[in-house]
């Protein structure tokens, strides 16, 4: 029995004795861990989802300064984006900046923004609908119509006024977008899921 016992006794009992081999033995054991640990949390957090800090005033009322949020950056690739989900995109203005923004308009559309409305026109829907938006505080006072191409998404802030958004620098493609707003983690009294709003056509 000794002899079956030395054989399988770890090295480093046999080099630097029990007591040294033993504190070596444990750090091996929490590397092994960190390792590990490393190897699933890396993949999640650069592939998955990542985390994002609200900066400035341009999501208000549904998202504010130092919302803690959850994206999700794996949903885009099996599905398309749909109305009305909160996206983290990339702005095509080159500044090197995440900005927080509302999906208004789809690929293929044609959006109108005339007397405090925001109309859509699609194939579904040639003479257009208005959005109902009761999750903003505001009217839209701008006066624009954009034609969306096939890769082409039109965004909008919640806070009209004060949102640098699609009616400044323009569409953006499904390339610039980071993610969907999955999840707000912070302040504790708002944590929740974070969905899309329900438009009535």
């Amino acid at each position: 029995m000794s002899e079956i016992s030395e054989k399988n006794e770890p090295w480093v009992y046999k080099v630097f004795g029990s007591t040294i081999g033993s504190i070596i033995m444990f750090f091996l054991e929490v590397a092994q861990i960190i390792v590990i640990a490393l190897a699933i949390i890396i993949p999640v957090r650069y592939f998955l989802v990542q985390p994002f800090v609200v900066k400035g005033v341009s999501m208000e009322p549904n998202f504010y300064e130092n919302d803690y949020l959850i994206v999700d950056e794996i949903t885009y690739r099996f599905r398309d984006v749909q109305r009305g989900e909160a996206v983290v995109l990339r702005p095509p203005t080159g500044v090197n900046d995440y900005y927080i923004k509302r999906i208004i308009g789809l690929p293929g559309e044609t959006v109108e923004i005339k007397n405090g409305q925001i109309k859509i026109y699609n194939s579904d829907y040639p003479n257009g609908f208005v959005l109902d938006e009761d999750y903003i505080n505001e009217i839209t006072t701008d006066h624009m119509r954009v034609v969306l191409n096939s890769d082409q998404y039109f965004v909008m802030g919640d806070n009209r006024d004060q949102s640098l958004d699609s009616r400044s620098f323009g569409p953006i493609t499904k390339d610039e977008i980071v993610g969907r707003v999955w999840l707000r983690g912070f302040p504790i009294n708002r944590i929740g899921v974070i969905s899309a709003p329900d438009y009535s056509f």
